[in-house]
């Protein structure tokens, strides 16, 4: 199945000269979007997880029917401000400003073997700061698994670990 196909291209948005890969189109189609989820955990077997630590918001979409087909839990790493309770942050530079990810206190133990999730790997700003995170509460980052990957950015090669994208896309 082609599941590129399925992936709507929406050209100018966010704002004039940004390509937009939206997954929506995928998650309408019940047998793309499995035959996604099948891909997804066929890759991330390779990684042998424990855990998988999803990006908000669309990481959610992906990691939390993957976790469900792989036997495991997953955590949301989310922005400033969103989750309850106590939390450990990580802020980070991007080319455009600065932002913080937080992760729930104790949810990953020390030494657990984690899988970032997220629907796409541009530069690798966020990517990267989130494995930071996980490492900041002790965890074994194996890994990065994406659905798109746009090519000529760069992004994998920021993340320090070794990752796959089901596909890729120019930039």
């Amino acid at each position: 199945m082609d599941l590129a196909a399925r992936i709507r291209k929406i050209p100018d948005f966010p704002k004039p000269g940004i390509l937009f890969y939206d997954i929506s189109t995928l998650l309408i189609d019940p047998k793309a979007w499995r035959e996604t989820i099948d891909r997804m955990a066929e890759a991330a077997r390779a990684f042998a997880p424990r855990c998988l630590a999803a990006i908000e918001s669309r990481g959610f979409l992906l990691a939390a029917p993957l976790a469900l087909e792989l036997g495991i839990g997953f955590v949301m790493v989310r922005k400033l401000g969103k989750l309850p309770g106590t939390v450990v942050s990580h802020s980070y530079d991007l080319e455009y400003g600065s932002d913080t990810l937080q992760l729930a206190d104790g949810l990953v133990a020390p030494g657990s073997r984690v899988l970032v999730v997220d629907d796409l790997i541009a530069t690798g700003g966020t990517a990267r700061a989130t494995v930071e995170l996980l490492e900041k509460v002790g965890a074994e980052v194996v890994g990065g698994l994406f659905l798109i990957e746009l090519l000529g950015l760069g992004g994998r090669t920021q993340l320090g670990v070794p990752s796959t994208a089901l596909l890729q896309f120019p930039a």
